[in-house]
């Protein structure tokens, strides 16, 4: 299995940003310790998505965080991420790790044991299980509660990340459940400094025993 940290994993948003204000503060997340790093875009046309992510990927190299591509598999394979998160409406997973190869990482998302574990017989390296609040972003949540969480981290033997709303002073919820990471959107991106909103949800985590 590839060998990746996702304890902080950091999902981008770049709505309402200009793009060097979006890189300024995708940078400053990476400064604040964020370990795994996902580029969504929901809206952008191919070329845009494969030309902001080819900026992204190469700030992300410096930092030595791999970067993975919400959805977008072709995106993925032309800037050659390090990986690809697919949700319940994308490309199956098993499809998606066909196309990335065995060395690349596949990310799913899961709300369900059955779920979890029919995503990681097809694949997956990785699960996001949510939300757990709602969220602030444009995609559809439903939430999950925390005894789901737990569950599924006991049913598969991949890390398993717990993902919506969360931020330093909510995350205590996690108390006591074997999550390998958080995944969090508007806590470091609508932060007044992300570098600083990282390190603080880093530490918090670490207060808490969460990894």
């Amino acid at each position: 299995m590839k060998k990746f940290d996702p304890s902080l994993y950091f999902i981008t948003d770049s709505t309402g940003y200009g793009e060097e204000e979006f890189l300024y503060r995708v940078e400053q997340a990476l400064q604040g310790g964020v370990t795994l790093l996902q580029l969504r875009e929901k809206e952008k046309s191919t070329k845009e998505y494969i030309a902001l992510a080819e900026k992204v990927h190469a700030i992300a190299n410096r930092y030595k965080v791999p970067l993975i591509i919400d959805d977008r598999v072709d995106v993925a394979l032309a800037i050659d991420a390090e990986g690809v998160h697919v949700g319940a409406g994308d490309m199956p997973v098993a499809t998606a790790r066909k196309l990335m190869g065995n060395d690349k990482i596949v990310g799913a998302t899961a709300k369900t044991v059955p779920w979890a574990k029919d995503v990681y017989g097809q694949g997956a390296d990785y699960l996001g299980v949510g939300a757990i609040y709602p969220t602030t972003t444009k995609v559809k949540t439903v939430l999950t509660s925390t005894d789901t969480l737990r569950d599924v981290c006991s049913a598969v033997p991949i890390p398993v990340n717990a993902i919506g709303g969360l931020n330093k002073d909510n995350i205590d919820v996690l108390a006591g459940i074997p999550v390998a990471g958080i995944c969090v959107v508007s806590a470091i991106m609508k932060a007044d400094d992300p570098k600083k909103a990282a390190m603080e949800l880093k530490a918090r985590a670490r207060e808490l025993g969460l990894y």
